[in-house]
């Protein structure tokens, strides 16, 4: 099996709304986003799949080193092999990636975020440095574009956070920041009890308030001039904003008990659409 087709099955597998927007894009870019992607799923999958931390930490520790081999021309790990060819191609910074494997280690150090501010630079190293690498790729004339990316990909992390609460919580990890749930007369036993009060649900309305102001501000930001070459993101905007809908057309309130998703139809419909009238 070759790198490429590695990271090819890596994304297949997932099901994620990234990889329905993959499909249109050239074959050297997609490539590059692939290979991306299967990066951050195989550091995702330390913590998530790890349940001893000190294992996950070494591993953690170990996917460092291997980008530091990725810059230094000899990468080990089928990833970052496939990635070899794209990180001068489309200048893709070392210490992004490093960033997203500090934003993994979060889930072993932190459990609990005090406030919102502490929860953006979750947010930032697991999704804005993806949602600036991934810009990148996809290629851009004008520097506001980052903006707009990391923006984006703040709000399709706040929109994980919501559709996930319930199996967060299972895994004994809660995102919503404490103060939030002060605000809100919510407890951490709430949570754990999955209890779908009303005061549960006004929380999880103020969580979408909040995400939809995201992807209102991330798109506004967007210059005209690179909204052609982008269109793989609007792609995912589309599919993404399209979950948060549902979730608040359904009652924000049920994401305790049941976890929403778009079916696979309903994402190549909605990538189709959006990459041709973007």
């Amino acid at each position: 099996m070759t790198p490429d087709q590695y990271c090819e099955d890596k994304a297949a597998k997932s099901g994620s709304s990234f990889y329905s927007s993959f499909r249109f894009l050239p074959q050297q870019k997609r490539l590059a986003i692939t290979a991306l992607y299967a990066f951050c799923r195989e550091v995702d999958d330390v913590v998530d799949e790890t349940h001893d931390d000190n294992v996950a930490r070494t591993t953690l520790n170990w996917w460092r080193a291997e980008i530091d081999n990725l810059y230094a021309g000899g990468p080990q790990h089928p990833v970052t092999r496939a990635l070899l060819p794209h990180v001068k191609a489309y200048d893709l910074q070392r210490e992004l990636f490093l960033e997203i494997i500090d934003g993994m280690e979060m889930d072993l150090d932190i459990p609990r975020y005090a406030g919102f501010k502490e929860l953006q630079l979750y947010c930032y190293r697991v999704a804005s440095v993806v949602g600036q690498l991934s810009a990148q790729i996809f290629g851009y004339t004008d520097r506001k574009t980052l903006k707009y990316a990391h923006d984006l990909g703040l709000a399709f992390q706040l929109t994980n956070i919501i559709r996930d609460v319930g199996e967060d919580v299972r895994r004994g990890r809660i995102y919503i920041p404490i103060d939030e749930l002060q605000r809100f007369n919510v407890t951490a036993d709430d949570l754990f009890s999955l209890r779908e009060t009303d005061n549960f649900r006004a929380l999880m309305e103020f969580q979408i308030e909040r995400a939809e102001h995201y992807y209102v501000q991330a798109l506004a930001e967007l210059p005209a001039a690179d909204r052609k070459a982008q269109r793989c993101g609007l792609v995912m905007a589309a599919i993404y904003r399209t979950t948060l809908d549902e979730i608040k057309r359904d009652g924000a309130g049920k994401v305790l008990n049941q976890r929403l998703s778009l079916g696979k139809l309903r994402k190549v419909w909605l990538a189709w659409k959006t990459w041709f009238i973007a």
